[in-house]
C-alpha cells in the first residue's frame, strides 16, 4: 500500500519567500516611519534652544505669531535654522549615496570629487583677497569654488580617450584635493585675519543663518535632487559593471557626467551654506542600504530622510550638551557619525558597490 502524500503546509515546511509587493509595502512603511522621525526632530529643533521656552508657548506662537520675544526667537532664528538643516541634510544624504553609487566605492563621500575643498577654497579667496565677511557673501564664492573643482576633477578623470571611470575620478579628486589643501593652508597661515574668520565657517554650523541663505541654495538643491532621482534606474544598471550597464542600454558617460553634476549641485550648496559637515554623506547611505538593500531608488529615498534626521538631531543635541552655549553641528555629527559607521562596518563586510 502506498504511503500517503505529506501535506505541504506542515509546520516544518520552509516559509514562503516574500513577494515583491510585500517588500515594497514594508519599504514604503519604513519611509513613513522616517518621515515621522523627521517631523519629530524638526519640532524638537523649534522647541529646544539656549533659551528655554515652554512647549505650550512654542506650539502656540508657532502657528500664531504674536510679536513676543518667544515668537521672535522661534520665527526668526529656530525655524530658519531647522529649514536650513532639512535642506542641507537632504543635499548631503543624496550626494553621499550618489557618490558611492557612481564610484562603486563604499567609502566614498561627497568630498571625494573635491567639492568640499573647492567650496572651502572659494571661501578662503573671498575672505583673504576680497574682504568678504558675511556668510551670505561666502555662499556664492563657496558654490563657485565647488563648481570649478568638480569640473576640473571630471575633466582630469575623462582626459585622453578613456571615459571617466570610477578609479580615474577618485585619483583626479585626490590630486585636486591635495592641491587645494596646500593652497588653503598657505593662504591662511600667511593671513591670520582670514584664518580667524575662516575657522568659524569651516567647523560646520547651522546657527547664525537666515532665510535669505536658504533661498539662495534652494534652487541648486532642487535641481540636484531632480537629477539624482532621475539617475536611480541607470545607477542600478551600473552597479553590475559598466559593460552590463551598456548592454542594458545605459549611456555610461552621460550617467557619470550627470551624476557628477548632481553631486556638485547638492554638496556644493550644502557646504556653501553650512560649511563642511563630515560623516553625514558617508554614513547615511550605509544605513539606507542596511535597511532596504542595494536598489538605488530606495537608497536615495531613504538617504533623503535619514540624513536630515541625523543632522537636525545632532544640532538639537549640540544645544542640549553645550548649554548655556552650544556645540556646532559639524562637531556633533563627527562624534555620532564615526561610531555609527564603525558599527555598520563591524556588522557586515563592506563590498564594492
Amino acid at each position: 500500500m502506498e504511503a500517503q502524500a505529506v501535506p505541504a503546509d506542515r509546520a516544518d515546511a520552509p516559509p514562503a519567500p516574500p513577494t515583491p509587493r510585500s517588500v515594497t509595502a514594508v519599504r514604503a512603511a519604513g519611509l513613513l516611519v522616517g518621515l515621522a522621525a523627521l517631523v519629530l526632530v524638526a519640532l524638537l529643533s523649534v522647541w529646544v534652544g539656549t533659551r528655554g521656552i515652554p512647549f505650550g508657548s512654542t506650539w502656540s506662537v508657532l502657528w500664531r505669531p504674536d510679536g513676543s520675544q518667544a515668537s521672535v526667537i522661534i520665527h526668526e532664528y529656530r525655524i530658519p535654522r531647522t529649514l536650513l538643516g532639512l535642506t542641507v541634510g537632504v543635499a548631503l544624504g543624496l550626494s553621499g549615496a550618489l557618490m558611492q553609487a557612481l564610484t562603486r566605492n563604499p567609502l566614498a563621500d561627497p568630498g571625494l570629487l573635491g567639492v568640499s575643498l573647492g567650496a572651502s577654497t572659494g571661501v578662503v579667496v573671498a575672505i583673504a583677497f576680497l574682504g568678504v565677511g558675511a556668510v551670505l557673501g561666502y555662499v556664492w564664492f563657496a558654490f563657485l569654488g565647488a563648481a570649478i573643482a568638480s569640473v576640473l576633477v571630471y575633466l582630469l578623470g575623462s582626459s585622453g580617450r578613456s571615459l571617466a571611470t570610477p578609479d580615474r575620478l577618485i585619483v583626479a579628486g585626490a590630486a585636486v584635493t591635495a592641491v587645494l589643501t596646500a593652497f588653503n593652508t598657505a593662504v591662511l597661515f600667511l593671513n591670520p585675519r582670514a584664518f580667524n574668520q575662516f575657522r568659524f565657517w569651516t567647523v560646520g554650523a547651522l546657527a547664525g543663518r537666515d532665510l535669505d541663505l536658504l533661498y539662495v541654495i534652494l534652487p541648486f538643491v532642487a535641481a540636484g535632487l531632480l537629477v539624482a532621482l532621475g539617475l536611480a534606474p541607470s545607477l542600478n544598471a551600473l552597479g553590475m559593471g559598466d559593460d552590463v550597464g551598456r548592454a542594458l542600454g545605459v549611456n555610461v558617460g552621460r550617467t557619470r557626467a550627470l551624476g557628477a553634476l548632481a553631486v556638485m549641485l547638492l554638496c556644493g550648496a550644502a557646504t556653501a551654506a553650512a560649511g563642511p559637515i563630515g560623516f553625514v554623506g558617508l554614513a547615511v547611505p550605509h544605513v539606507a542600504r542596511f535597511v532596504v538593500g542595494p536598489d538605488q531608488r530606495w537608497v536615495l529615498a531613504y538617504s533623503m530622510l535619514i540624513a536630515p534626521v541625523l543632522l537636525i538631531g545632532s544640532d538639537v543635541l549640540g544645544r542640549v550638551l553645550g548649554a548655556p552655549g552650544e556645540i556646532q553641528v559639524g562637531i556633533v555629527t563627527a562624534f555620532l557619525g564615526a561610531p555609527l559607521f564603525i558599527a555598520l562596518c563591524r556588522r557586515r563586510k563592506l563590498v564594492m558597490l
